[in-house]
């Protein structure tokens, strides 16, 4: 963004929430985290300005921009309070997820037709571990 260009306190107020916590949040892996209303307020150096942060970031867009879903909201019942907390759960991780749980579960039975040509696993099997042990007793008596 220019500097020259002033940007709305909401707008700081999501992208100072994106910059500080959901970008370190998605590199340790998490698949919740929380911020609370008054760290926020407090880092941004604002004035009576709590509304303006719980409304930042309770608002659609903050959640859909980040692909977040709103867990939870704790605080008093004003919802206007540096006391607030906000939980959230990223939507993409549940996605990429299921995506390679997905991939793993494909791959489940991929040999079952060639253990059927071969008579079943359980007979391909006992003849690979007949065939080792025999293996084995030729090699031993050809050594004595």
């Amino acid at each position: 963004m220019n500097p020259t260009t002033s940007i709305s306190g909401t707008e700081r107020v999501r992208q100072h929430a994106v910059e500080v916590y959901v970008a370190a949040a998605r590199r340790g892996g998490a698949r919740t985290f929380t911020i609370n209303v008054g760290a926020v307020h407090k880092a941004l150096a604002l004035s009576n300005r709590v509304p303006l942060v719980c409304a930042a970031l309770g608002s659609k867009k903050f959640l859909t921009e980040n692909r977040l879903r709103l867990i939870s909201k704790t605080g008093p019942p004003s919802g206007q309070s540096t006391t607030v907390t906000y939980t959230y759960e990223f939507l993409d991780r549940d996605e990429k997820n299921s995506t390679a749980a997905d991939s793993f579960l494909a791959l489940r039975g991929i040999a079952k037709e060639i253990f059927a040509s071969l008579g079943g696993g359980e007979a391909y099997l006992r003849k690979q571990r007949a065939t080792f042990y025999d293996r084995n007793r030729r090699e031993s008596s050809s050594r004595h």
